[in-house]
């Protein structure tokens, strides 16, 4: 539901009431006056897809299951790798081998077992990636290649999906938030080139672990703000992080004339 007044997007599930464990378990957001018990309600009631539990996932997984999101589905192809324990912070060595989502499921289970989790082990793509995509109400983009995004992106566009965005190389990050039903808001596609054959994978370039957990954990906000109803979410925007020089820059993006993603729109 979008409310075009504050450009806001909340989901539609039906309110769930909380119990005295619940209550205390997220005391300390329901303080919120921004969430307070129905924002919680809608958190516990929501359905969010996560493709990608690498760096970027896996940071904004252990948030959302924190918070108390009702329903996760994981999305990967991968197998844990020791490479990967510098930044993927929901693996430990001992899971060296195990399937990512199944590795990342034990490890949200542990930390709030009344989340409830569904695995994707395989790479979403085509027919499997739309029934993903349309199944959920916020999609987090937490891969690493411009073909997966796009193809996201296009989801996402196709099925009116809020789509939380983000990025990080070396020491750099990116966040950048679109939501299908505002038709000022712009898609991926408005100010990325799909033409470009540019290998931008952390496994090419290297990454900082923690410039990774911050954008993860920015996804987790951006996510909240867009079920809850909270705040004002980035959309329009592009948010760029230098950890080097510990600055952010705020990108305005507007929507491209005559893209083929957001431009169908009616």
């Amino acid at each position: 539901m979008t409310d075009k007044t504050s450009h806001r997007h909340t989901t539609h599930s039906q309110a769930i009431d909380l119990n005295d464990e619940q209550l205390l378990h997220y005391n300390a957001q329901i303080m919120l006056p921004e969430i307070d018990i129905s924002g919680q309600q809608k958190l516990l009631a929501a359905h969010i897809l996560i493709i990608g539990v690498g760096g970027l996932g896996t940071v904004a997984a252990l948030y959302l299951a924190a918070a108390g999101i009702g329903q996760m589905t994981l999305a990967d192809p991968d197998r844990v790798e020791l490479t990967n324990l510098q930044r993927q912070i929901s693996y430990n060595y001992a899971m060296q081998g195990e399937a990512k989502v199944k590795a990342c499921q034990k490890t949200l289970n542990a930390l709030n077992p009344e989340v409830s989790l569904a695995t994707i082990e395989r790479s979403l793509q085509g027919e499997r990636l739309e029934q993903a995509i349309a199944q959920a109400d916020i999609i987090l983009d937490c891969t690493d290649n411009l073909n997966s995004r796009f193809a996201i992106n296009k989801a996402c566009f196709k099925y009116r999906k809020p789509l939380v965005c983000g990025a990080a190389i070396r020491w750099e990050g990116q966040l950048s938030v679109f939501v299908p039903a505002q038709k000022d808001s712009p898609c991926y596609q408005c100010f990325h080139n799909p033409d470009s054959r540019l290998n931008q994978t952390c496994s090419a370039n290297g990454v900082l672990g923690p410039v990774v957990g911050v954008i993860g954990s920015m996804q987790a906000i951006e996510a909240i703000k867009l079920i809850t109803g909270a705040g004002e979410p980035l959309t329009g925007q592009t948010l760029l992080f230098d950890a080097l020089s510990m600055q952010w820059q705020t990108m305005q993006v507007t929507p491209r004339t005559g893209c083929e993603i957001c431009g169908q729109r009616v």
